[in-house]
């Protein structure tokens, strides 16, 4: 048995997946659907900023501000919300974390001055930051290793689906309703969600739908018993630790250039209007979400081939590090659809690697501790977006040009997987004392 499970061949259990149960898949299908709704909140501000500028006099600077606030409020509430979740629990810590962004969103609503804007900013990236490091957590609660990259790949394609909607709901809403209104768009839906969650949510051996059979495969090669969460000093003492900061740090803010500054990337090279600039940033971001999942399942086909459950992961990490290199070019072609598929690869090749960088966290370190170190990591991750930020700025102000900033994305991945290489071979388990 031991070497079965080792080598990646199914077991009777897996071939017999109808008597198992489907109940982890509804739980990451509530995943999937909360992470959308996060991301459909923080994308409302950027759809109505000519509006919001011009209705309340918000300068380019003022903009900035109220954006920093964002990610200055993202960065620290990773590292308080890991904690917390991992303290309080799942199915309180996602209420929780949900309630807040969605009461942030939505007072977004009664701002009327920048300063309003920061502060409501500011509670909506703390609150939204909760949603990774509490998703993370459960998936590691719910499903056995050799699933969990494929259900973070399903929930994290939440974000692209939230990318998509935004754009198709948010300029509808404020047209009729005025941009007051916008901001409340998803406040009933995330209401739903929480009523839904706290009656359905349990842990596995505690939810009443979950059959012994698909709790013995959940379980399957769990031998930890609960502990007392670690300290944070004690977390950064560890190699894997700095292996999911160091692969957060560098990939984090390729995806935040991409969502801030593609459609400015568009406007300038292929002067496309507010209205034609919908089908190309829906073809990318649709493309991610495929990305997202297949990246989730791509370590499949390398267990089938003898690989470990960790190796397949390296190896699936690998692959799609090595997919985004092409990005380079896109700052020297001239067809617009040419930059489209290789931007849609690169999005999509991200979504994969970063569903496997998340699974990494349950793969070396304890249960107890999953939550804190994927708000380590994210905390890491924010703060690389201010640098992008920063450093995009520089480059396009006095260099006119966006080839460096997609050398950057074409190099960061190969980078990432070296590094992570090099400071967790094999993805070894954390030897956490008690």
């Amino acid at each position: 048995m031991a070497s079965e499970m080792a080598s990646g061949a199914p077991t009777e259990q897996e071939t017999m997946g109808e008597q198992i149960g489907h109940v982890r898949w509804t739980i990451c299908a509530l995943l999937f659907a909360a992470t959308t709704l996060n991301y459909m909140d923080r994308m409302v501000i950027g759809l109505l900023k000519p509006t919001i500028q011009h209705s309340i006099g918000m300068s380019e600077l003022d903009y900035a501000y109220v954006v920093d606030a964002f990610q200055a409020a993202y960065a620290l509430g990773m590292l308080v919300m890991g904690r917390i979740i991992d303290r309080v629990g799942t199915r309180i810590g996602y209420m929780v974390v949900m309630g807040i962004w969605s009461l942030s969103a939505m007072g977004h609503a009664l701002a009327n001055t920048v300063m309003e804007f920061s502060v409501a900013r500011f509670c909506l990236g703390f609150g939204e930051s909760g949603n990774f490091p509490v998703a993370i957590k459960t998936v590691a609660e719910w499903f056995p290793q050799k699933e969990r990259s494929l259900a973070t790949g399903i929930f994290n394609s939440g974000t692209n689906l939230g990318a998509i909607l935004a754009p198709l709901a948010v300029p509808w809403v404020a047209a009729h309703y005025g941009w007051h209104a916008a901001f409340l768009i998803t406040g009933i839906f995330s209401a739903t969600w929480i009523v839904i969650w706290f009656s359905y949510y349990r842990r596995p051996t505690e939810h009443s739908r979950v059959s012994d059979a698909e709790l013995r495969y959940i379980m399957e090669g769990i031998t930890e018993a609960p502990k007392p969460g670690t300290s944070w000093i004690k977390l950064f003492g560890f190699r894997q630790t700095w292996a999911f900061v160091v692969g957060k740090f560098l990939i984090d803010p390729i995806w935040w250039f991409y969502l801030f500054w593609l459609p400015s990337y568009f406007t300038s090279k292929f002067h496309l209007t507010l209205s034609s600039l919908g089908l190309p940033l829906i073809i990318v971001y649709t493309a991610a979400t495929v990305g997202s999942i297949f990246g989730g399942w791509l370590p499949t086909p390398f267990r089938k081939l003898g690989m470990s459950v960790t190796r397949a992961r390296m190896a699936s990490m690998l692959t799609c590090a090595c997919a985004v290199i092409p990005i380079f070019l896109v700052a020297y072609m001239q067809n617009e659809w040419a930059c489209v598929s290789l931007l849609s690869l690169a999005t999509a090749s991200h979504q994969g690697f970063s569903a496997n960088l998340f699974t990494t966290v349950s793969d070396m370190f304890p249960r107890s501790e999953v939550g804190s170190v994927t708000g380590i990591g994210g905390t890491a991750g924010a703060i690389g977006g201010v640098v992008i930020a920063s450093v995009a700025g520089f480059i396009l102000q006095y260099l006119h040009t966006y080839a460096p900033l997609f050398f950057i994305a074409a190099s960061a991945y190969i980078l990432a997987w070296v590094l992570i290489s090099l400071l967790a071979p094999g993805l070894r388990k954390a030897e956490i004392e008690a």
